[in-house]
């Protein structure tokens, strides 16, 4: 079995993940898991994250592509 793992770091959390929501709503049926992680505490909270998604499907590369071509945006996948 192979597994599909798509790496998103945002750098920019508070202009960009609304663009990166898009995104993902329009590819949404491809996206099996999606996990957000980004640093907080109680005085803190980081304007960088990372979105870790299972994905599986043929529209992968326009997904990535959309996403790369957001500033602030990496994405990468990774087959396993």
């Amino acid at each position: 079995m192979t597994y599909k793992v798509i790496l998103i770091k945002i750098d920019h959390r508070s202009t960009e993940a609304g663009r990166v929501q898009q995104i993902l709503t329009e590819h949404g049926c491809s996206i099996k898991v999606r996990l957000g992680l980004h640093e907080v505490s109680k005085d803190f909270c980081a304007n960088d994250g990372l979105v870790v998604l299972e994905v599986e499907g043929s529209d992968l590369g326009e997904m990535l592509a959309k996403l790369n071509a957001i500033e602030y945006v990496t994405a990468k996948l990774i087959e396993m």
